[in-house]
């Protein structure tokens, strides 16, 4: 198994548009595990939100006020899942010691306006040239800053979890779901295909945004519920294509002989047919994978996905969409650019696993 593997990994690497989509893929995989470890903002969910800077352009720079939170969390989770307490940034325009107290200047207003701040707001022992130092310093947006004034960036890469995991979690779902209905149906026919199909024609009827709509309002709105939602609309595709391939593999003349050796239905199905259509469930699953990150992106568009502040690709479209019309167009552009290429990713690395593996639809 591993050898076969490393085969195929190889394989797909010859290609110039399959090492492309991988190592994209893997890329993304690695950024939604160690996300809070490298975003500049590692607050949950990345909602660290400076409404003076609201709605600016990527490679936005301005100096910030770090205020530390003396209670902060440091625990190990707060690499996985984030900081709950996190240090205040101010973004400010200037600074300056009067009497032992620092006067500051905040982005966006005017010079007669200046606010205070304590010197025990900061750890002991610390002279005003280390406070200057260690807390006040130049941040630079890359990809600006949404509405609210958070770092597109740090959402971004939070976000990419929610492709991620909406993938893996819905494919598995449909495989588990597509697979058992298109083995049973296909091995034994007779009613069982019978009743199979009439439930296969009938959610194919059946758009499957409008599944997964009907699916989200039925379990509610939740991080969950739209993994079960779309994992519930994709096995239609799984199930279908498994049928057809255990039809025929099923009169093979070695699945006929295991039969008249007295092999169980059990240890057919598993040992000889479910090895043969591996490879059409890799493919199958790949493309899965990039069709769950749309519906998901639309769900969110429409207000019935993924529920802020947890941040989504889609999300970050619906609230910004707007702004293409006010000469800010990036605010949406940016997550859609990421959408479209792990999409492509997915689909351009399932074609190419057909072609490798040589599976016939």
């Amino acid at each position: 198994m591993l050898k076969n593997s490393i085969i195929l990994l190889k394989s797909i690497f010859k290609d110039p548009q399959g090492f492309l989509s991988l190592s994209f893929i893997f890329f993304i995989f690695f950024i939604s595990i160690f996300a809070y470890m490298i975003s500049p903002d590692d607050s949950q969910n990345a909602n660290n939100m400076s409404l003076s800077i609201h709605s600016k352009p990527p490679f936005f720079k301005t100096t910030i006020l770090k205020i530390p939170n003396q209670s902060k969390n440091l625990n190990f989770f707060r690499f996985f899942f984030g900081r709950e307490k996190i240090d205040q940034e101010i973004p400010i325009i200037k600074s300056v010691w009067i009497d032992g107290i620092l006067h500051y200047q905040p982005y966006g207003f005017n010079d007669s306006f200046l606010k205070k701040i304590q010197i025990n707001k900061f750890p002991k022992g610390l002279s005003y040239h280390d406070i200057e130092k260690k807390y006040i310093y130049t941040k630079t947006f890359f990809f600006g800053t949404d509405k609210f004034g958070r770092d597109i960036l740090s959402r971004i890469l939070i976000g990419s979890r929610v492709s991620i995991s909406i993938g893996f979690i819905s494919v598995i779902i449909s495989l588990i779901i597509g697979l058992a209905l298109g083995l049973i149906s296909g091995y034994y026919g007779g009613y069982i295909d019978t009743a199979v199909m009439f439930l296969i024609n009938i959610f194919w009827s059946i758009p499957t945004l409008l599944i997964v709509i009907a699916i989200s309002i039925a379990l509610g709105k939740g991080y969950w519920q739209v993994f079960v939602a779309v994992g519930f609309s994709m096995w239609v595709d799984i199930a279908r294509l498994v049928r057809g391939q255990v039809i025929s593999i099923k009169e093979k003349k070695y699945i006929k002989a295991s039969k008249v050796l007295g092999f169980s239905d059990n240890k057919i199905i598993l040992n000889h047919i479910l090895p043969m259509i591996v490879p059409t469930l890799i493919v199958i699953s790949s493309a899965n994978f990039a069709s769950a990150i749309l519906i998901e992106s639309g769900l969110s568009f429409l207000g019935i996905g993924i529920q802020p502040p947890t941040p989504s690709w889609g999300g970050m479209i619906k609230e910004h969409f707007r702004y293409i019309l006010l000469g800010k167009a990036y605010l949406a552009i940016i997550p859609g650019v990421f959408i479209v290429l792990i999409v492509l990713s997915f689909i351009t690395l399932g074609n190419k696993l057909r072609d490798i593996l040589d599976v016939k639809n």
